[in-house]
């Protein structure tokens, strides 16, 4: 059972005030704690995001994602605990925050009756944006979204995938330090998740932007996410890369994966070349890696893994090798994984 949480004190609250740091983490939180009665949405969150980073937020409806996303705008006040966003504390500062964040809802509305251009003049105008700044900034997120071509048609015209690129692009106007971002594909056809997440990388990689992604798509989070944060009644049970949480939850990451350019019929002369080689206990087919064959292996956790690739690889220098590597974990195994450790019966987090 969660331990009752207490309200901080004025005098708390100042010392918190004053404690901001604008050098550290565009997001971080200590012990941030959300509860509404006796029910405990978010426990004890000790959370950082990485200026560059896109930070992958996983958890099922009701885990507590959306109650964070709500105590780091400053639209709800922490129970106990602090945060942290561009070193201010959002509950004593939201407007600021909001000045320095840009925020995607899973539900992006815009004016049907005006055109992508016209209401980003308005979010700019709201956010006092000077006028010629403001068409300057308009133009370049327009690009950078890829709906220039569309920007003077009205917004009741624009596809899903059209309308979620129109709310980043809307969340960027304010040129943000940090973006969140909740279930930002959701209803998006394929060729659109494509482009929203590539546009992702580039905002964080190459412009150094702080992103918070929540999401249920685990594939595109594993794809797309530098680090992922798993969420279980209200706690976060496990944090890091999708290699981290694999390794923290159980999963080896000492086998192998190899995929080769050969014909059909070759594939059983692979396999039995693949279990002579020393430090290779196991071989499986593991289906196509587009039209070329693939073999997970399993390895002696005895023999240094890099070691036993070597051999593989002088193995198999007869056939024409596409890939090599250690074998990837999917997040949905650990995620599983990690609910069914963390949570018990009664819905609790195991510690």
């Amino acid at each position: 059972m969660t331990a009752p949480v207490l309200p901080r004190s004025s005098d708390e609250r100042a010392g918190e005030a004053s404690a901001a740091d604008p050098s550290g983490p565009p997001i971080r939180t200590r012990e941030l704690t959300k509860a509404y009665g006796d029910l405990v949405a978010v426990d004890s969150l000790d959370l950082e995001v990485q200026a560059g980073e896109i930070f992958g937020l996983l958890g099922q409806n009701g885990a507590g994602k959306t109650t964070t996303i709500l105590m780091l705008l400053g639209l709800t006040e922490p129970t106990f605990g602090e945060a942290r966003v561009v070193g201010l504390d959002p509950a004593r500062r939201p407007l600021e925050v909001k000045g320095r964040v840009g925020y995607l809802p899973d539900a992006v509305g815009f004016y049907g009756s005006m055109t992508g251009r016209e209401n980003l003049r308005y979010t700019a105008r709201l956010n006092g944006i000077p006028r010629d700044e403001a068409a300057r900034r308009i133009d370049e997120v327009l690009d950078l979204v890829t709906l220039s071509e569309r920007a003077d048609t009205r917004t009741d015209t624009y596809s899903r995938g059209m309308l979620q690129r129109l709310g980043i692009a809307d969340a960027l106007v304010k040129g943000p330090d940090v973006l969140i971002l909740d279930e930002p594909t959701t209803s998006i056809d394929p060729i659109g998740v494509v482009e929203v997440l590539d546009l992702l990388r580039v905002l964080a990689h190459e412009r150094g932007i702080a992103i918070l992604l929540s999401s249920h798509l685990l594939n595109q989070v594993q794809s797309t996410c530098d680090r992922i944060g798993i969420f279980a009644a209200g706690r976060l049970i496990g944090t890091g890369t999708v290699n981290e949480l694999a390794t923290q939850f159980g999963f080896s990451l000492t086998d192998l994966e190899v995929t080769l350019d050969v014909a059909t019929e070759q594939a059983a002369a692979v396999q039995a070349i693949l279990r002579g080689v020393p430090g290779v206990l196991d071989v499986a087919r593991d289906g196509h890696a587009g039209h070329e064959p693939t073999w997970a292996l399993t390895t002696d956790p005895e023999h240094d893994v890099y070691a036993t690739t070597r051999a593989v690889i002088e193995a198999l220098s007869a056939y024409p090798l596409v890939r090599i590597g250690q074998h990837r974990v999917a997040l949905e195994s650990i995620y599983r994984r990690a609910v069914e450790r963390g949570v018990a019966d009664d819905g609790t987090v195991i510690p």
